[in-house]
């Protein structure tokens, strides 16, 4: 066995075992970074080895296992993830994929990432049917009940319409500050990210 191999085994299995932390337990070990950082590293040992690349990889797949404590819901549409690109080049190769597909002059927009729990919202003549995590992208989460305690989230439309409306969950960090200056005034273990935070309030 190489060291590319046995390192790409190793992050396979780090990577999946930060994945179940982060998205089944809603407590991850390691910042987004050092996370971002070993997904990389494991992306470009396949992109240069695909031969060592393991059904398993983390790579192949987005999100993490689905709670057997909620009721599964399959997603019409996959709900997949976007990519991340964390240099100029990265950039510069998006927009060459862009222009390649025909797109001439192509303008984007660019905004802050909110980051918290992925929702599909289903609308059926304009009442709100279901609302879903989105899982492991193909099946997610029945969270509909705890979705409808959030006051922003309509449950009957202003038009009896049928549509899917996909968005985040989340918490904002003066919240998250707010909320862990009580836990540690109370001798409680404070909260590592909003993301979490916001994840765990629902799930």
């Amino acid at each position: 066995m190489t060291n590319e191999e046995k390192r790409i085994i190793e992050l396979t299995q780090i990577i999946n075992r930060l994945n179940y932390e982060y998205y089944t337990l809603d407590n991850p070990s390691v910042s987004d970074f050092e996370y971002d950082r070993l997904m990389q590293e494991l992306m470009k040992l396949e992109s240069l080895y695909p031969e060592y690349s393991k059904p398993d990889s983390p790579t192949k797949k987005v999100g993490g296992e689905i709670k057997n404590s909620f009721t599964k819901i399959t997603h019409q549409i996959p709900l997949l993830s976007l990519s991340n690109v964390f240099t100029e080049s990265d950039i510069i190769n998006f927009d060459s994929r862009i222009r390649k597909e025909n797109v001439i002059n192509p303008e984007y927009v660019c905004e802050l990432k909110i980051d918290g729990l992925s929702v599909s919202l289903r609308y059926i003549k304009g009442k709100l049917l279901y609302a879903a995590t989105r899982g492991n992208g193909i099946v997610g989460e029945d969270i509909t009940l705890n979705v409808k305690t959030i006051k922003t989230i309509p449950l009957q439309l202003t038009r009896d319409i049928d549509i899917e409306v996909r968005g985040e969950i989340y918490i904002s960090k003066e919240t998250l500050e707010k909320i862990n200056e009580k836990r540690i005034q109370e001798g409680l273990e404070p909260f590592k990210n909003a993301r979490n935070l916001a994840s765990g309030s629902i799930r």
